[in-house]
């Protein structure tokens, strides 16, 4: 496993999250993350092409998901330990594959794989998945999700992209 760390400022807070695009970039989900300053893709990108489409908005950090094992994923990290202002997050595919506690030292915690969308806060943690914003899954809706960072706080919304 591959695991990466970064650390960035960013000036408005205005984080896109994005994951499970499996290759196909809706133009509601560029839309939706526009005005983002920084985008993260929680996984199974699909293809390249697809980080070049979000970088035209601002610039990416991705991590690879279990279906992105081509050639031009293997630089991809497969864990993030970012820090963004100050705020500590980890990005991993699969939630599931962390281990029991080691959220602990984080202030949230990005992922995707099941295509569900969710914002929940845990032991003090904020946990978001995007759902995906790639093929439609079972009957799960397409989303994309923001975060805000303020100071020390943070806020997460979801965005559908349905019409």
């Amino acid at each position: 496993m591959l695991l990466a760390k970064r650390q960035l400022k960013v000036k408005s807070g205005r984080i896109g999250l994005i994951s499970d695009t499996h290759g196909l970039v809706r133009p509601e989900g560029l839309a939706a993350l526009k005005g983002s300053e920084v985008i993260i893709h929680a996984g199974d990108i699909g293809k390249p092409e697809v980080l070049a489409a979000l970088e035209t908005i601002a610039p990416v950090i991705a991590i690879r998901g279990n279906n992105d094992r081509d050639s031009w994923a293997k630089k991809i990290p497969d864990v993030l330990d970012l820090k963004i202002n100050g705020i500590k997050i980890c990005v991993i595919h699969n939630v599931k594959e962390l281990e029991r506690g080691s959220a602990e030292g984080f202030h949230a915690v990005i992922s995707g794989h099941s295509h569900k969308p969710s914002i929940m806060t845990k032991d003090g943690v904020l946990f978001v998945n995007p759902g995906s914003a790639g093929l439609r899954r079972f009957k799960l809706p397409i989303a994309v999700a923001r975060l805000q960072i303020i100071g020390a706080k943070m806020r997460a919304t979801m965005v559908n992209l349905e019409v």
